[in-house]
């Protein structure tokens, strides 16, 4: 069984900073890729940052320069490191993994998901 678990999420202030973790299995970790996206009330969900098995990362423009993905393979987990967070990254936060080594920018290829986590940042 697929189990991805968020955790992390909270009220924070602009300017301040959370880091969200996603912990599974061994063989979801294993997944070419792993990423995190995020919904905002009344919009769609879209791609934050993917992590490769290999390390390698990727990010929206959102979130160049502001946030941090990264894994330990020996809790089985991804983090997303938040920094200089601004009201507009107010949504829900969802990890997701990949069978997909290459598109791992787009949701479409995304096959196994958590059940999210609320961040809220307030001005």
């Amino acid at each position: 069984q697929v189990q991805l678990v968020e955790s992390g999420g909270g009220l924070v202030q602009a300017g301040g900073s959370l880091r969200l973790s996603c912990a599974t299995s061994v063989r979801t970790f294993s997944t070419p890729a792993m990423g995190w996206f995020r919904q905002a009330p009344g919009k769609e969900r879209e791609f934050v940052a993917a992590i490769r098995i290999g390390g390698s990362t990727y990010y929206a423009d959102s979130a160049k320069g502001r946030f941090t993905i990264s894994r330990d393979n020996a809790k089985n987990t991804v983090y997303l490191q938040m920094n200089s967070l601004k009201p507009d990254d107010t949504g829900v936060y969802y990890c997701a993994a990949t069978r997909n080594p290459l598109r791992i920018g787009d949701i479409q290829m995304y096959n196994y998901w958590g059940q999210g986590t609320q961040v809220t940042v307030s001005s």
